[in-house]
Parts: structure tokens; C-alpha cells; sequence
């Protein structure tokens, strides 16, 4: 049970001389988080803040709406495709989510109204291919030189 505020005794007087005597006590010492910035420090004022974090700390998600999610999707595939390992892979991702974007003109997806265009696949693989050194400039390595032996050296040694 805590202890009552003496009477007479301003609420500000009897907090500090309860926190005095807490750090006296080493109640404060080890705390977790002692000497790290407070989490959020320096970021707007969010009023859904303990929702997000509570989210954060059960690994769960919101659900975006169809239209934004078709986004989200695009812009993940464009990445991926850019980092695939060859040229035909990323053409194959990007050709799948093109795929989905054009199913979707059809239908009414929830979220705001937004038509997403289709992503130019030319226009990847050419990122792509800037990303990786092409093979036609890498030199081939040249021969080692052949060491030439005398003749009574071929005579022994086949």
C-alpha cells in the first residue's frame, strides 16, 4: 500500500521527497532503457501510438485496402525484380504482378479509387542490367605464357 499525502504537504514536495528517497534506496538503478532515448523521441505526436506498438510487439498487421495493397505489391515486385538473379527472373516477376494489375481494371477493389499502370518491363530489366556488370566487358583472362624448353629437355622428359 502506498502512503497517503500528509496533510499541509504540497503534492509536488511530497512526490520529490518520495523520488529522493527511491534513488536512495538504488530502486532507479538498472532500470531497462537507462541512459537510451525515450522511443519516439523527435516524431510528430501520433494519438494511435500504443495501438502500433502494441501491433509491433504481437508481429501483427493491418490489412490495406485492395487498391493500396495492388500498389504495395508493384513497387515490392519492381525491387525484387531489379535484385533477381538473372534477366529472366525478373522478367517473370514483373510479368506476374502485371499480371495481377490487369485482373484488377475488372474488378472493384476496396480503398481509395486508383488505377495502377502497368510496370514497364523493359524498363526494369534495363535497371537490372545496370545494376550487374555486363559480361561482354569482363576481359578474358589471357593464356598463360608457355614455357619453351630445350630440346635435350624434351628428350628426357617426353
Amino acid at each position: 500500500m502506498t502512503e497517503r499525502k500528509p496533510p499541509g504537504v504540497s503534492f509536488e514536495t511530497w512526490i520529490d521527497r518520495q523520488i529522493r528517497e527511491a534513488t536512495e534506496r538504488g530502486e532507479f538503478d538498472d532500470l531497462p532503457g537507462t541512459g537510451k532515448p525515450l522511443p519516439g523521441e523527435g516524431r510528430p505526436h501520433d494519438e494511435m501510438w500504443w495501438i502500433r506498438q502494441k501491433m509491433q510487439a504481437e508481429n501483427l498487421s493491418f490489412p490495406l485496402p485492395g487498391t493500396l495493397a495492388l500498389r504495395k505489391e508493384a513497387e515490392e515486385s519492381r525491387a525484387a525484380a531489379v535484385a533477381a538473379r538473372s534477366e529472366d527472373e525478373a522478367r517473370r516477376i514483373i510479368g506476374a504482378v502485371n499480371d495481377k494489375i490487369r485482373e484488377s481494371y475488372g474488378k472493384s477493389l476496396s480503398g481509395p479509387p486508383l488505377v495502377q499502370p502497368l510496370i514497364d518491363v523493359e524498363e526494369v530489366v534495363d535497371d537490372w542490367r545496370a545494376r550487374r556488370p555486363a559480361e561482354e566487358e569482363k576481359p578474358a583472362p589471357e593464356p598463360a605464357p608457355r614455357k619453351r624448353r630445350s630440346f635435350l629437355q624434351r628428350l628426357r622428359h617426353g
